[in-house]
């Protein structure tokens, strides 16, 4: 009894005020972070022309409410791929070039006190971030991000923030996977050091130089994994909390994936680990509870939580700061450009040739004179419908902003690119009844939901060639390339001109690298064309020549054998969209 009685005392000692104890201070922090907004700033969809689920305008409700309990001590990080997403992004970015960011501006309405780098915002290129950057209130952070002609970080390696004699470091970092996804042209002057080597580096500087009480990290890179090489690995968030000791907080994103942990670090403390996913849905939300005792002795309570923001009330007063900016995205967006005689659906391209990514071929192979084109489904499920197609519709047609690039392959290197992508996507089928596509099937609320295993973005498909995918055969062994499209015959030994998206192009996926077997860095010498602007400008220009359209599948490949492939897709198409 004396023993549970004495354990009450002390928690209620410990959440003392410190304006009762003369001894002790105890300071209350609130550190909340998002991450991977994707241009999510607004309860509105402008590429489905409908309302959207949580955004910043829900997390300003949030915030607003911990800002009236915790004050100042209240902080707001930022972490990266901000400038990409919503038509909102791509209107700031190439379009009304002149106005200030509107990535910028919510930063600074909402007060973050830190913003981070991500891939996708290096992706626009430096006059868009340059600028989003000197438009910023608050610092950006990427230690790991080198100017190459001075030698340091191209921004600010990290910042401290003080509040009531409790000093923050808050260290910023960003995956080094960039030049596997971007042209060198778009992060023309920087490198990117590999996350351990520049964490260690940066943590002994602050700690001899800053003395911080608290250490936070604000990376975009996911929790482990990804694309792993000799030099780096793509999502290293994880590992950087365990194998450099001083971090008490690691907030990350870029994978797109909720998670909450407790890491052991190698001296044996724990760092909080939480990871908000993405498009502004939740936020990652941390407590730091410091009491400092007379002779600056410092304990530290920390708690953090993932927290949905859905069911917050949308923030008016925010919305109604920023209804001219949202004005000009929705003139923008809705302005028709001509017309689909029959809808397009993604679904389509999983089980054959599909009109959605037959138009694109089409598109690839007429603005290059290209003899191949690969290209893949950017979203998992989304659709056109037949009518009047609008300048919203391009961002369900192409989700990114990418370039138009032709790269030279051997008949080799096509057919073993195509495998790579195959064995990313379709099962190899033992009996009539296994599945035909490569799925995982995961539980939820007591429901069975069936996803693809891998990332449907990768799902390359060819058009230029005839061919026949065997799902019978084991991996690597499953194309049989027939014929060039206009009836020449194919060679491995031969060279073509290959069209594909720059994130190809440039290595993403690794179909170029692990699956066609070219070395990372002698893909830019293969690239004999780059275009000048993203494929969603061509598309459009496009449709509005053309004005009335009815794209149709190509029907240049087929899942075989037949009897086992048809009862099979239909099974697998019933399972992943019911």
């Amino acid at each position: 009894m004396r023993t549970k009685l004495f354990a009450t005392l002390l928690a209620l000692t410990i959440l003392i005020p410190m304006n009762v104890s003369a001894k002790n201070i105890i300071v209350k922090l609130r550190i909340v972070e998002t991450s991977d907004v994707h241009g999510c700033f607004f309860p509105y969809d402008f590429i489905n022309r409908q309302p959207k689920k949580g955004t910043l305008a829900r997390v300003s409700t949030y915030v607003n409410q911990l800002r009236e309990e915790y004050g100042d001590n209240l902080i707001m990080l930022e972490n990266g791929d901000i400038l990409q997403g919503q038509p909102t992004c791509y209107y700031c970015n190439y379009i009304n070039t002149d106005m200030t960011n509107v990535a910028a501006d919510v930063v600074n309405y909402l007060g973050y006190n830190a913003q981070v780098f991500g891939n996708h915002d290096v992706e626009t290129g430096h006059p868009v971030y340059d600028k989003w950057i000197r438009e910023l209130k608050c610092p950006v952070l990427g230690a790991n991000i080198i100017n190459t002609e001075t030698n340091q970080p191209y921004v600010n390696p990290y910042t401290i923030i003080q509040r009531q004699g409790v000093k923050i470091a808050v260290i910023g970092m960003l995956t080094p996977a960039i030049p596997n996804w971007l042209n060198e042209d778009l992060w023309k002057g920087m490198r990117f050091e590999e996350m351990v080597k520049s964490a260690r580096y940066w943590m002994d500087y602050v700690q001899k130089n800053e003395k911080p009480d608290v250490v936070v990290g604000l990376f975009h890179s996911g929790k482990e994994g990804g694309i792993i090489t000799e030099e780096y690995e793509e999502d290293a968030s994880l590992k950087v909390a365990r194998e450099v000791p001083g971090f008490d907080i690691v907030f990350f994103g870029h994978d797109h994936a909720t998670h909450k942990s407790f890491v052991k670090n190698v001296e044996g403390k724990n760092v909080l680990c939480l990871d908000p996913s993405c498009n502004a849905l939740q936020v990652a939300d941390a407590c730091i509870e410091i009491e400092i005792g007379k002779r600056g002795k410092i304990t530290k309570r920390i708690t953090g939580e993932i927290v949905d923001v859905t069911p917050y009330d949308i923030d008016q007063r925010y919305v109604s700061h920023f209804q001219a900016a949202i004005d000009s995205v929705n003139n923008f967006v809705n302005r028709p450009i001509g017309v689909f005689e029959s809808a397009l659906y993604t679904r389509d391209c999983y089980f054959g040739s599909a009109a959605f990514t037959d138009f694109i071929h089409d598109l690839q192979l007429q603005l290059t004179d290209a003899d191949i084109s690969f290209n893949a489904p950017l979203s998992f499920d989304t659709s056109i419908p037949a009518g009047t197609v609008y300048v919203s519709d391009m961002f369900n047609l192409y989700r990114y902003e990418n370039q138009l690039y032709v790269l030279c392959m051997t008949g080799e290197e096509v057919r073993k690119h195509l495998e790579m992508s195959y064995d990313q996507w379709v099962n190899t089928m033992h009996s009539p009844d296994d599945h035909i596509m490569l799925l995982n099937d995961q539980k939820t609320d007591d429901q069975q939901r069936f996803m693809f295993k891998n990332l449907a973005f990768n799902f390359d498909s060819a058009a230029g060639i005839d061919y026949e995918v065997d799902v019978t055969k084991p991996d690597g062994q499953k194309v049989r390339i027939l014929r060039m499209s206009n009836g020449q015959p194919f060679d491995e030994k031969k060279w073509y001109k290959v069209a594909m998206n720059s994130y190809r192009g440039n290595g993403g996926g690794e179909l170029l690298t692990r699956g066609a077997g070219i070395p990372l860095k002698q893909i830019p010498e293969r690239i004999i064309f780059q275009s000048e602007k993203d494929q969603r400008y061509y598309l459009m220009q496009e449709i509005e020549k053309a004005g009335r359209l009815n794209p149709k599948a190509h029907g240049n490949w087929r899942f075989v054998p037949d009897e086992w492939a048809k009862p099979a897709i239909e099974r697998d198409r019933a399972l992943l969209f019911k």
